[in-house]
């Protein structure tokens, strides 16, 4: 019996192929919307998640004066970096960063990026490799050498696809040798180039550029293992004592753990997405109604149709399911051009965003489901309605 429903149906929707592919339009573009939607934002929350994790694992920060606050406060120093390395159990390395945008040249060439003084701490901190070259040691850094590592970016610009090392650029009246090439990391979370960098030695940067010892941020790895959470902790209470805070005075440094950013980020990810994905599923109640009105519109134009089935035997249960069946033929029907759809759109739009193609087997699977279950829902009021009439009065109908 269901197999001549289904036969019947696929007359049906074969005879009248426009007005089909517009009964489902609206359940295709749900389901497309739904996955689409949950996709993109799955890539998202992994891009947030692999940027975080690309400025280093176990990561806390510490800079001066208090978030959102812009009051001044006293600066970091060396010693700050040194002390907490050497205090703090569990602490696997510090690098305390300096750092001031400038104009780098290199012959007719020139680029606008961000000079940086740091420990070669900060390499082990970033876990930043090199893509060829060295990093500069503890003795250059000591004694101040004009010597830096460039990223990928500042490589680009400035020297296209040549080899750099050993070739000097110049900024600030200041000339350097270039001793190593970072290898690409790309964006960072909050937007910024992580490869459009010059990095120098602390001690270098000091003296030649800047002209103070002012430290703008620490960077603090903790051993593996080890819960950042609480180190972040221990990390402010050591900086309020060294900074002689009172128990009555509010931080004026604030300490970050990328985790905790990490996993905001991803949070408000997952929000957007969840909410974007229930505003296209409203689409699919859309294509739902679509459906019914349309089913409604063929039972009164087949209503002699029906009679006749209904005057030589035919049950009531066997024109409802043939309803039935029909309306839920269309509505998965839609459902598999919809998840077709969708494949297509979230590939196209995870390329032109950059971001990873994170399918979720299980939203795609409940989204064919829930569009076969709107046709349940809302074909059975016509196909209620075509079993119900009366052979007579349908026999009858013009």
């Amino acid at each position: 019996m269901i197999s001549n429903a289904f036969i019947l149906a696929i007359r049906e929707i074969r005879r009248n192929l426009m007005r089909s592919f517009l009964t489902v339009l609206g359940v295709v573009i749900g389901v497309a919307s739904v996955i689409t939607m949950v996709t993109l934002g799955n890539g998202a929350t992994l891009q947030v998640t692999q940027n975080v994790a690309s400025l280093g694992s176990n990561l806390i920060s510490v800079r001066p004066r208090k978030m959102g606050s812009r009051s001044s406060a006293p600066t970091l120093k060396r010693a700050d970096a040194d002390a907490i390395q050497r205090e703090i159990r569990g602490v696997k390395a510090t690098a305390p960063l300096a750092s001031q945008n400038s104009t780098v040249v290199n012959g007719n060439a020139n680029w606008s990026t961000s000079i940086v003084g740091t420990t070669e701490n900060y390499f082990t901190v970033r876990e930043w490799k090199m893509q060829f070259g060295r990093v500069f040691t503890s003795s250059e850094e000591r004694l101040g050498r004009a010597v830096c590592v460039i990223g990928e970016t500042v490589r680009k610009e400035l020297f296209g696809t040549s080899n750099p090392l050993g070739l000097k650029i110049r900024f600030n009246k200041v000339a350097c040798q270039i001793i190593g090439v970072l290898q690409a990391k790309g964006q960072s979370t909050f937007g910024s180039d992580q490869d459009d960098r010059v990095l120098m030695p602390l001690k270098t940067y000091q003296r030649r550029v800047s002209g103070n010892k002012d430290i703008r941020q620490i960077d603090i790895a903790i051993q593996q293992g080890f819960d950042t959470t609480l180190y972040k902790t221990k990390i402010e209470k050591f900086m309020r004592e060294r900074r002689n805070l009172s128990d009555n005075q509010d931080n004026d440094f604030s300490v970050m753990d990328m985790k905790e950013i990490s996993n905001m980020l991803s949070n408000i990810t997952k929000i957007l997405t969840m909410l974007l994905g229930s505003v296209a599923a409203v689409t699919l109640l859309v294509g739902g109604i679509g459906i019914m009105n349309i089913m409604l519109v063929s039972v009164t134009e087949r209503t002699r149709e029906i009679g006749i089935r209904l005057a030589i035997g035919a049950l009531e249960k066997e024109v409802l399911l043939q309803f039935l069946v029909e309306a839920i033929v269309l509505s998965t029907f839609g459902g598999l051009f919809g998840i077709l759809l969708a494949l297509a759109a979230s590939y196209s739009l995870a390329q032109f965003m950059a971001i990873p193609l994170v399918f979720n087997v299980w939203v795609i699977l409940f989204s064919f489901i829930f569009s076969a279950f709107i046709g349940v829902i809302f074909g059975y009021f016509p196909a209620r309605k075509a079993a119900r009439l009366d052979p007579i009065v349908a026999l009858r109908h013009e």
